[in-house]
């Protein structure tokens, strides 16, 4: 089992960065592939980014490539969310979560693990 907490949301003008971290207990960090999503008020969660087990390989969803970055650092337990040139769009509730399947699924279903999220708000 894993224990997951978010951090580094918060008000940022459009156009600007954030990075949003996600710190890991236990020592089995490496066993899970990690996503991150978000959930914006009256919306579905949705995926934003996912990396494998060491970080060797990534996926994102469309309306995000190019401006967020997905890292771990293992020796760290953290897998980060490097977020720029953000959009009023982007205003959500973003959770990391842990797939021990190492799956990197899109589907919120297919992770076992969840953090209790960050509030990232983007002002135009």
């Amino acid at each position: 089992q894993v224990q997951l907490q978010e951090s580094g949301g918060g008000l940022v003008q459009a156009g600007g960065s954030l990075r949003l971290s996600c710190a890991a207990s236990g020592r089995t960090f490496t066993s899970y592939a990690m996503g991150w999503f978000r959930q914006a008020p009256g919306k579905e969660r949705e995926f934003v980014a996912a990396i494998s087990r060491n970080g060797d390989v990534t996926t994102y969803a469309d309306s995000v490539k190019g401006r967020l970055r997905i890292s771990r650092d293992n020796a760290k337990n953290t897998v980060y969310l490097q977020m720029n040139s953000l959009k009023p769009e982007d205003t959500a509730v973003y959770y990391c979560a842990a797939d021990p399947l190492g799956r990197l699924s899109q589907s919120p279903s297919r992770y076992d693990y969840w953090g209790q999220g960050t509030q990232v708000t983007v002002s135009s």
